[in-house]
């Protein structure tokens, strides 16, 4: 009976951990949802965050699970994950968002938390425990994200600017200022939907392996592990929808100065183009159930509406410190899991 109530606390205790770094997702990229509709003025800051955490609470009713899915069981085997590899996987995932965060870099907290899960798995199992299927389609949308992101923030702001060429750009923003607001609250639903989704899958991975440790099984005891991951109970949405619409209330200031002024300056057709074209490359990823990082396709939307003015509107080296840190996210959450597994696997031997 001990061996239970051990291996019980210590999911409740993982699972608790799981929520922090949901929160601390939505604190980190609480930029994502409200930088463009803050820096153009046309909502302040904090009705700006309150707002975008409405329609991350809301996603929880619009988008099916399939992104959760495919962390939960095609990024790394579910037989090998335990408890040690779940406590690696979210400790390099907050440890890489605390670093991001503290330097107001607007990283992947999706790509951390994918990172750190993939480097406690090859540090428990080597590479076979990777699900290579899973891995090819995160790794092209890290390429493809803000591409896509790019791309539609600048079509949109061709199509939009040609659209009202003969008008007066005096006349059209009030016009555009409440469209924005429609716009933010579209990419706010579609980072809820994509990024709570994550979090899920590594809760029921969790409940999942958890199952080695029933001894008498209980009436709460069968209710909190899983018998498979097909089925995600509705307090596990609930939480992390929960989670991460409380840490996009907090607001991540730092990395809202960055995305919403230093990358370009921009007004509210500008803004409203560069979310509607991000939030449309998510939902198509969403309903795809692929985990895509919300940062890198706003800031490619953002960069795609600066460089229809002209090239020199985007700061550029801003730009390409975005993209070093992309670059290093998910081996730098990896090597954190891998160190942080070791420890925690030899201390419990």
């Amino acid at each position: 009976m001990a061996t239970v109530q051990v291996a019980f606390w210590v999911v409740v205790m993982l699972v608790a951990i799981a929520i922090a770094f949901d929160f601390m997702n939505g604190f980190h990229d609480a930029a994502n949802s409200i930088a463009t509709v803050v820096s153009t003025g046309v909502l302040k800051p904090q009705t700006a965050v309150a707002f975008a955490a409405f329609f991350n609470v809301l996603a929880i009713f619009v988008f099916h699970l399939k992104v959760a899915a495919t962390v939960g069981k095609g990024i790394v085997d579910p037989g090998i994950v335990d408890h040690h590899v779940v406590f690696g996987a979210l400790l390099g995932a907050i440890f890489w968002n605390i670093v991001t965060w503290w330097y107001g870099i607007p990283s992947s907290s999706s790509h951390a938390l994918i990172g750190g899960y993939a480097g406690a798995a090859i540090t428990k199992a080597g590479f076979s425990a990777i699900i290579a299927s899973g891995w090819t389609k995160t790794l092209v949308f890290i390429v493809v994200s803000p591409l896509v992101g790019m791309a539609a923030g600048w079509g949109l702001m061709v199509g939009t600017m040609w659209l009202f060429r003969k008008q007066r750009p005096a006349k059209m923003e009030p016009l555009f200022r409440g469209m924005q607001i429609t716009s933010s609250a579209l990419f706010s639903l579609s980072h809820g939907a994509n990024d709570a989704q994550k979090t899920m899958g590594i809760i029921v991975s969790l409940l999942v392996a958890g199952q080695a440790y029933f001894v008498n099984e209980t009436g709460f005891l069968s209710h909190f592990y899983l018998a498979s991951g097909d089925e995600i109970p509705f307090w596990i949405k609930l939480g992390a929808h929960m989670a991460i619409a409380l840490g996009t209330l907090m607001g991540g200031w730092r990395i809202v100065h960055t995305l919403g002024s230093r990358v370009t300056k921009l007004r509210p057709i500008g803004g409203f183009c560069a979310e509607t074209g991000g939030a449309s490359a998510i939902f198509l990823a969403t309903y795809l159930g692929i985990p895509v990082s919300t940062t890198h396709t706003i800031s490619g939307a953002i960069v795609g509406v600066g460089a229809t003015q002209r090239l020199s509107a985007v700061r550029w080296g801003v730009a390409a410190n975005m993209i070093w840190a992309w670059i290093i996210t998910i081996p730098a959450s990896a090597a954190v899991a891998a160190i942080s597994y070791l420890i925690v696997a030899a201390v419990r031997g």
